[in-house]
């Protein structure tokens, strides 16, 4: 197996918290190279930078939709401060608005992910963008701005896929696109979405891809079973697995690595 990158894993979970060495020796075993380590708040930021250095990976620092009630007036600040403290936090986010659940309250949501955006394009960084049930509210704010980054674990629909290539922006695919249930859709979009605009990632430990078999006896998805949705989209983009997994790692380290 060619060698992968997880562009999005959940290392500071507490599904984590006893066995996460284990679990990064058991990515690389299977072929996983390098994951991005994703911070969803000011505390998970520290710990996942904390993370991507102690295991040679990367990561990002932000505050994500369902945390933005308990962001600081100082967020900006903050997260340049964190930002600049390791060469391993190479993005903005996981950032972004979620109007399925509303955690947050809408406007405050949108606020603290302006926040995040005019701080990307400011430092010059890439964003890691969460949209649910949003797309026309995030799209109106990413005209304000100028960025590069990625849509991560896309499940919006058709216009939106359009809008966001237009944009620029990559599109992250997790194991919803392995579900036969409710990742019909995304699969009927893999077409639409250019190999070179593609990145894989576990979002792990959600999101265990269905096609995996035998199953685990664990439901918690890891960053070892991202074979499986490279797996499903050369599949249904009818084209080598290699040339996937090569693809896009390429496009990672295109957009996340200087």
């Amino acid at each position: 197996m060619d060698k992968m990158i997880d562009a999005g894993v959940n290392l500071t979970s507490s599904q984590f918290s006893s066995d996460l060495a284990e679990v990064i020796t058991r990515a690389k075993e299977a072929g996983i190279e390098s994951m991005l380590a994703i911070g969803c708040d000011l505390t998970s930021s520290e710990q996942s930078i904390s993370l991507a250095e102690q295991y040679q990976l990367y990561c990002t620092a932000g505050v994500h939709p369902h945390d933005a009630k308990d962001a600081p007036d100082t967020l900006y600040d903050d997260l340049l401060t964190l930002l600049k403290s390791s060469n391993k936090a190479i993005a903005v986010g996981e950032c972004g608005l979620d109007f399925n659940r509303d955690f947050s309250p809408r406007p405050i949501q949108q606020n603290v992910c302006l926040t995040q955006l005019q701080l990307a394009e400011a430092i010059n960084y890439p964003v890691y963008l969460h949209e649910r049930d949003a797309h026309d509210v995030l799209f109106s704010l990413l005209q304000e701005v100028t960025v590069q980054g990625v849509l991560h674990c896309f499940t919006g629909d058709r216009t939106a896929l359009r809008h966001y290539l237009d944009y620029g922006l990559m599109i992250g695919i997790t194991g919803w696109v392995c579900d036969e249930r409710r990742g019909q859709a995304l699969q009927d979009l893999i077409q639409y979405i250019p190999l070179d605009r593609l990145l894989l990632e576990t979002d792990a430990p959600y999101l265990l891809p269905r096609t995996i078999s035998p199953k685990p006896k664990s439901r918690r998805n890891e960053p070892m079973y991202l074979p499986y949705v490279a797996e499903q989209i050369a599949h249904l983009k009818q084209c080598p697995v290699t040339e996937v997994i090569n693809t896009t790692s390429a496009n990672f380290k295109q957009l996340f690595v200087r």
